[in-house]
């Protein structure tokens, strides 16, 4: 089905698991990219415990907090099942440092981005080759450049459909669903990181803040490493 208005309207009033269900079994190679935040964890709790032909990976950029790596591997013994890690290109991420340090993302938008590219989007591209479906945690409440997402969308970066299953959920929902199905999720998040990411680019948030000003807190961006601009 390559109309996008046709799959929105089969989605339309599916729970999360019909929806993933439809996708697994109407498209050959779908893939669903997790960082372990807790609204992924959202899904890949549907995706495993339903036994769904929906492939998991996830992006190390090398630079993730221990706490991440930990749940990686709670998840894993949890549901007793594998996900696809990418990692960068050993050479870019040499050269990268060997020219402008470890910490070069703190001296502008560029060479944050620059890093971004070469630890997230790169090794994306990677991760989604062939794919006709990717599905993601967004939910338009997140920021200002989710808020106008659909559930389903063309991404023209990648030559994919996007599926954001969440994308209507609220904070509370994702909390609720965590909680009624005992999904493991980052200690993190009872310390004030709702929106996780590189140890070096996150911090906590103080109360009333943003979900995400804990990203890249000293820019006056629009908070998006580019994976989903």
């Amino acid at each position: 089905m390559s109309d996008l208005s046709q799959l929105k309207q089969a989605l339309e009033g599916l729970s999360l698991k019909e929806g993933l269900s439809y996708m697994a079994e109407n498209y050959g190679n779908v893939v669903f990219s997790s960082s372990f935040g807790q609204e992924d964890q959202v899904i890949t709790d549907a995706i495993f415990k339903n036994n769904l032909n929906i492939k998991v990976f996830t992006l190390d950029t090398g630079r993730l907090f221990q706490e991440t790596y930990e749940l990686m591997d709670t998840t894993k013994n949890k549901y007793g099942k594998e996900f696809e890690t990418y990692f960068p290109n050993t050479a870019k991420v040499e050269a990268l440092v060997k020219e402008k340090g470890f910490n070069s993302f703190y001296f502008s938008v560029e060479n944050r981005k620059e890093c971004c590219g070469i630890r997230k989007i790169e090794p994306l591209k990677r991760a989604l080759a062939g794919a006709e479906i990717w599905i993601t945690g967004l939910r338009a409440e997140q920021s200002e450049n989710r808020s106008d997402m659909e559930i389903v969308e063309w991404d023209a970066n990648n030559n994919v459909i996007k599926f954001n299953p969440l994308i209507h959920w609220t904070y509370e929902e994702v909390l609720a669903y965590i909680k009624e199905n005992r999904v493991p999720d980052s200690p993190l998040h009872r310390k004030g990181f709702i929106s996780i990411g590189c140890a070096p680019c996150t911090r906590a948030i103080q109360e009333g803040e943003h979900p995400r000003a804990g990203r890249w807190w000293w820019e006056a961006s629009q908070k998006e490493c580019g994976l989903h601009s």
